[in-house]
Parts: structure tokens; C-alpha cells; sequence
């Protein structure tokens, strides 16, 4: 007998309308709201985009105006005192895109004075800082009850203008003042989150306001915005019927801040609606400004795979200061693997969350990487078919046909093409782009790609190596490296057939010039 099932709330950031009637389905994420506003009193938290977190700072707004009847059934219902109320006042940079200075101005006065009328105060201060420090003080003084503050996409004014420093600086620099105005107000206050992608420095744009308690790392928060397995499985479960549930995992499930693993709502919303497994949130809209930054630092793209950073490298995010683990990471491509202590200090290891995240983003580096969007768009397809087939020899005659069909000016104009780890991410994206289980055994060697594919039963081992101009006299020494190390005998140890690919790439003629298939067995 089929579940009764409910609406599915996509898109929609408002606990009255998802609540009422009863008629959407809703993730109780009340208790992580009582929580936060019974322990502390400033909060900061990152996450990446289309997580929940305005719905979220839609349930704390609900919470402080002791809208109880919205809360029926939930854990707030019994754990919060209805009996008092508290203003709030709600700001948020998600609508539209902000280019200058002068935009930003105006849209900060247009929110204070929006919060000004629905609050019944007047503000007429003539700088924005003192119309906000105005309403914090004449909201407390008519309600006679403390304010609540919540800034949603506090960041956004800077991320929309990232590849321009001068205005993005000019942004930065009017946000600070502004949230400066919090830190004064402090007797007025009742509870403070800003949410945001982002973690920008306390330095940098919190260096008025450093009393902020950063819960983004915190293990009892990592699944404050998201779903858990608990809630695919209980909420959600109306919605499982002729789903494969291990295939739901391992596409969207693994995004992780040091605590429990959740999914992305999004995806999980699209998935159920549709009933398709898709891309559905790389798909709306991955920022171009990260694919630039891949390519001009020229990253090596397996490494990504396996990362290991430490918490300061984490938490360094500023206009002319943005390493490419901290943007992968705070922006969702990247999530927490597993968090280390070495000797005092905090060390984090990163990965892909998901298979949507891994596949997607090496197909859309391939493109941007390649200049035959097209050619590699076919390539693709007819390398899974290889592999169906069980076809090495053809594989080999595939890759060496794409890299042929790059244009020679292509690599004299652009700088990622003249790096050695090129040509290996370019082979690692293909097999990475078909969503097929990779295990990189020295990803950290750009001049190599000791690299084993998982293809139904099979282990597929590659070795790539650089050679100056022609293949090596007397025989393939790609191949004579993975018999060497013994990595046939690992993986035959576990039980698969093994297949060895010896790779060797001329560095002057940017071409394969030697592909030879072996067993392993020396």
C-alpha cells in the first residue's frame, strides 16, 4: 500500500506557507533553532547556496515572534516560552545583483526602511550606519523587548563582483560599516545570525563586529541545513517508491561540516519531482569565476580528489586573498572527508561530496579546459561504450584522436595547456566525467597519473608519464612502472580482473606516442 504523500515545497523559504494546512513536506530543523537562541546570542554560519538557509532564518523569525501554532508538532512546540515576543528585524542580499557601491547604498537603505515601516518606526538618520543603529534602538524602545537580527546572503554584494577587486573591495568596505552598527547595539539585542556562502575574515569584514561565534566546523550543527538519511527515509519516504535508494546516496548524500552527513534539499526536491537523477544543483548555476580560477592557477585536477588542509587555510577568504581549497570548500564542491589533529594543530581532509559534484564538475573543467566542447561531448560517449566492450585498444585510439584534434594554437595562447599536469587532468576529467569510481595512488605528481578505474568488475590501471619527444626505445616504461610497484597483485588480490594501460605523452608534439595494454603480471 503507497504512502499518502504531500506537496513537495521547492523553492519555498517560508515556514507559514510550508506549514499551514499541513499540505507540504517539512524537515523539523525547530530544535536546532531552540538551541542556538537558549546558548548564545551571536551566531555566524556558511553554507553553500540552495541549502536552506533562509527557510531556516524564516524558522527563527517565526521562533522570536512566538508564532506557536506554526510549531505544532514540532520539538520547538514544547521547548520554547511562547509567552514572549521579539521584534525582528530581517535583512537579506539574495534579491537581485548589486554593481557598484552606490547600488548597494540604496539597497541597504531600502531594507532598513522596509523593516522601519513593518516594525512602526520612522528612521531619518542621514547615514546609513546611524538609520540602522536608529531602528535597532526605536524598535527596543516602542516594543520594550530586545531585537533579534538575521542577515541572510550577508556576502553576496562581494561574490556577485569577485572578478572585479576594486568594486568587490568597495563592497566589502560598505558591508563593514554596516555591520559594524551590531556590535555598539548590544543591550538592544536579543539574538544575531548572519548566513551567508562564504566565510570572509573577521579582519577583513567583521572587524567590527568580532564577537560573532562561527558554528560553520561545529559537529553538533553540520546537519542544521540540509536532509539526513533519517529524514530521507521518515519524511520523505512516500516519495522512495520505484527510487533506488543506494543510487539517491550515492548521487546527493556526503556534504559534511565535521558532524552528520546530509544532502543537498535541492537536489533531493528535484529528484523526487521529476524522478530523474540530474545535476539538478550543479545545474543552476556553477560560478564562472571558479572555472576561471582553476585554469589560471593551472591546478592539477586528481588532486582535488583528496586533499588535506589545515584550518587556517580554511577560514582565509578575502578579495585579493582566495585559495582555491577555501572557495571548493565553502561554495560546496568540496566537502569534509575527515577531520585530523596533528601535534595541536586541526587538519581536514577534503572531497568530492557526491557523485552529482565529482561528475559534473570534471565535465564542465573539460569543457573549459578543451577547446571541442562537441568532440568531447562524443568522446565521452563512445568511451563508455569502449568500456562496455571491454576495448583498451580502442580507448587508446579515442584519447590519442581527441588530443589530436585540439588546435596547436590553442597551445601557444593559452597558459593551462603548457603545464605538464594538463594533459593528465584532461585524461583524469574523461574517465572522472562518467561518474566512475577513480582511485589516484600519487595524485600529488602533476608529471604523472598512476590512476585505477572501477568499470563493473573490473580494475583498470593507468600510468601516464611525460616523455620528451618519442615513445621510450625498447618498450612502453609506463607500463613497466605499474609492474615494478606491484599494483596489478593489490587489486587481483581483491578479488578483480585487472587490466594495466601504460601511457606515454610527448611533451613537444602534445600527443600520445605510446599506448600499450597489459595484464600485469610483469
Amino acid at each position: 500500500m503507497s504512502l499518502p504523500r504531500k506537496k513537495l515545497p521547492i523553492g519555498i523559504q517560508n515556514l507559514r506557507e510550508i506549514r499551514e494546512g499541513g499540505r507540504y513536506y517539512y524537515v523539523d530543523k525547530s530544535g536546532y533553532a531552540v538551541r542556538l537562541a537558549t546558548e548564545g546570542k551571536y551566531y555566524f554560519l556558511s553554507r553553500p547556496r540552495r541549502f536552506g538557509k533562509s527557510l531556516f532564518l524564516d524558522t527563527l523569525k517565526e521562533l522570536f515572534e512566538a508564532n506557536r501554532p506554526l510549531f505544532e508538532g514540532l520539538y520547538a512546540a514544547d521547548h520554547w516560552d511562547w509567552s514572549v515576543q521579539h521584534p525582528v528585524i530581517r535583512v537579506s542580499f539574495a534579491e537581485g545583483s548589486l554593481k557598484n557601491h552606490e547600488q548597494l547604498g540604496l539597497k541597504m537603505d531600502e531594507l532598513l526602511r522596509s523593516n522601519a515601516r513593518r516594525l512602526g518606526v520612522e528612521i531619518r538618520e542621514p547615514t546609513l550606519s546611524g538609520r540602522f543603529r536608529a531602528l535597532i534602538e526605536d524598535v527596543a524602545g516602542r516594543v520594550g523587548r530586545t531585537v533579534v537580527i538575521l542577515i541572510d546572503e550577508y556576502d553576496k554584494p562581494i561574490l556577485d563582483n569577485i572578478e572585479n577587486a576594486e568594486v568587490a573591495t568597495a563592497m566589502r568596505d560598505g558591508l563593514r560599516d554596516f555591520y559594524s552598527v551590531i556590535k555598539d547595539a548590544d543591550p538592544h539585542l536579543r539574538f544575531v545570525l548572519l548566513t551567508g556562502v562564504s566565510k570572509f575574515s573577521k579582519v577583513s569584514l567583521f572587524s567590527g563586529l568580532n564577537n560573532l561565534n562561527d558554528i560553520t566546523l561545529d559537529a553538533p550543527y553540520s546537519a542544521i541545513c540540509g536532509y539526513t538519511e533519517d529524514d530521507v527515509d521518515t519524511v520523505f519516504a512516500p516519495e522512495l517508491e520505484g527510487l533506488d535508494r543506494e543510487q539517491i546516496r550515492e548521487w546527493y548524500n556526503g556534504y559534511n561540516w565535521t558532524g552528520e552527513a546530509v544532502y543537498n534539499p535541492f537536489d533531493l526536491l528535484l529528484l523526487f519531482d521529476k524522478r530523474e537523477f540530474k545535476a539538478w544543483w550543479y545545474s543552476t548555476g556553477t560560478p564562472t569565476f571558479l572555472m576561471k580560477l582553476l585554469t589560471q592557477r593551472e591546478r592539477f585536477l586528481p588532486e582535488l580528489q583528496d586533499l588535506l588542509v589545515d584550518d587556517l587555510l580554511l577560514s582565509t577568504f578575502d578579495v585579493n586573498n582566495i585559495p582555491t581549497e577555501s572557495l571548493l570548500f565553502q561554495t560546496g564542491y568540496l566537502t569534509i572527508a575527515e577531520k585530523q589533529n596533528l601535534s595541536g594543530s586541526t587538519l581536514y581532509r577534503l572531497k568530492y561530496p557526491n557523485r552529482e559534484v565529482y561528475q559534473s564538475l570534471t565535465e564542465g573543467v573539460l569543457r573549459d579546459w578543451t577547446p571541442v566542447a562537441r568532440e568531447s561531448t562524443l568522446a565521452r560517449v563512445k568511451l563508455h561504450q569502449l568500456l562496455e566492450k571491454h576495448d583498451l585498444a580502442g580507448v587508446g585510439r579515442l584519447m590519442a584522436g581527441f588530443y589530436e584534434s585540439i588546435p596547436h594554437q590553442w597551445y601557444t595562447k593559452n597558459t593551462i595547456a603548457q603545464y605538464e599536469g594538463y594533459y593528465a587532468s584532461v585524461f583524469y576529467a574523461f574517465f572522472a566525467s562518467l561518474g566512475l569510481e577513480i582511485t589516484l595512488e600519487e595524485s600529488s605528481n602533476a608529471g604523472r597519473l598512476d590512476m585505477v578505474v572501477r568499470f563493473r568488475e573490473r580494475a583498470i590501471i593507468f600510468e601516464f608519464k611525460l616523455v620528451d619527444d618519442e615513445a621510450t626505445p625498447g618498450g612502453n616504461s609506463a607500463l613497466a612502472a605499474i609492474n615494478e610497484r606491484g599494483y596489478a597483485e593489490r587489486w587481483r588480490a581483491e578479488g578483480s580482473p585487472v587490466d594495466c594501460v601504460g601511457i606515454e605523452f610527448s611533451r613537444k608534439q602534445r600527443r600520445i606516442v605510446a599506448w600499450d595494454v597489459g595484464s600485469g603480471t610483469g
